[in-house]
């Protein structure tokens, strides 16, 4: 058996559900159980699948059908907010009211849930499907690229291989800066031109790297102020706030979250690992 989230093959779902899509999505869920039947040397055909809080029926319909189509027996569908509150081992208390922040490299979502003796209800849910980690790097791609244009009148956003590299380059150091406060930025022959090869040293800071996201920090805002809104419920009356997501690493998120909520959010659990964590301690609860 085996546990994966729709964000492991892609946001297709987000979208239209035609069974045309299904059958995209079924490509790369097959190539998941493959992998999982080969690290496992034994045959995978049953899952338990996680799923945004917010998908209708039909979308989860859809899900179901993309595990049939992958030849999976989808045992159970269950929301990520509660994966990730299965994880932290929520199901042992009782009475509590947790928000679950999930900044992921595509997307941002905001879950209330009330815990109650091993029941989990999701109070309310929000977000911003525009919104990741890809943003945060993006910032820092236009910012070497526009320093790039400015001394050497050369657009790098135009070549696609000096685009890649400098992709690669710019998530490289939204990671770094999580850890350090500041990170040295290589990229030699990035491009060339009649003069000869042309580089990249330079550094970039995690002031500069929060100045050049602060909108991006800014529009986290809203959808945690939607999602309280939504459950009528105050920042006071939350028990925990716990993270999921890669980009929840960054130091100015996490601040952003506890300024903002009054609480020092939960970073017991992997980020990245959570919801899949919590899919698996499904798995083994289940008869």
């Amino acid at each position: 058996m085996m546990n994966f989230g729709t964000n492991d093959y892609g946001s297709a779902f987000r979208q239209n559900h035609s069974m045309e899509e299904i059958k995209k999505n079924n490509l790369v869920l097959r190539k998941l159980v493959d992998d999982a039947s080969k690290f496992l040397n034994d045959k995978v055909t049953k899952a338990v699948v996680t799923v945004p809080a917010y998908f209708n029926d039909s979308q989860r319909t859809a899900t179901k059908d993309a595990g049939r189509i992958a030849g999976l027996e989808v045992l159970r569908i269950i929301n990520e907010p509660t994966a990730a509150s299965l994880a932290y081992g929520f199901e042992r208390k009782s009475n509590e009211t947790i928000l679950v922040f999930d900044l992921g490299g595509g997307t941002f979502d905001v879950s209330v849930l009330e815990v109650g003796d091993g029941v989990f209800e999701v109070l309310s849910t929000s977000g911003d499907t525009h919104l990741g980690g890809d943003d945060f790097d993006k910032r820092v791609v236009d910012w070497l690229a526009g320093n790039f244009k400015r001394d050497e009148g050369i657009d790098l956003l135009k070549d696609k291989q000096a685009l890649q590299r400098l992709t690669e380059t710019a998530e490289k150091a939204k990671m770094e800066l999580s850890s350090l406060t500041q990170t040295n930025i290589s990229l030699p022959f990035i491009t060339a031109t009649a003069d000869g090869p042309k580089h990249i040293e330079t550094t970039l800071t995690r002031a500069k790297f929060e100045e050049l996201c602060s909108d991006l920090l800014d529009r986290l805002k809203t959808p945690v102020e939607n999602s309280l809104r939504d459950a009528k419920l105050a920042f006071k009356d939350l028990d925990e706030v716990i993270l999921v997501g890669g980009s929840t690493r960054i130091p100015a998120v996490q601040e952003l979250v506890k300024k903002y909520t009054g609480k020092d959010p939960n970073v017991t659990v992997n980020p990245d690992e959570v919801v899949a964590l919590g899919a698996a301690v499904q798995v083994r609860i289940l008869p």
